[in-house]
């Protein structure tokens, strides 16, 4: 992880594109991390395969 102070992070920030911290006077204020995009549901729908009896108590299966 890169620490860097506020001065370089007004000056550099479009380059800090992975995780930063950003100091005060040497003290962390701020961390910067990437954005994580958005899951997407039912990406597994038709490739998973349940069985009809998946919620049958353990006990009436036997």
């Amino acid at each position: 992880m890169r620490v860097v102070n506020i001065h370089q992070a007004k000056t550099h920030l479009s380059r800090l594109v992975k995780e930063v911290i950003i100091t005060r006077a040497g003290q962390p204020v701020a961390r910067l991390v990437p954005l994580q995009p958005p899951r997407r549901l039912g990406l597994l729908r038709g490739h998973l395969n349940v069985p009809e009896d998946f919620d049958v108590p353990r006990s009436q299966v036997l």
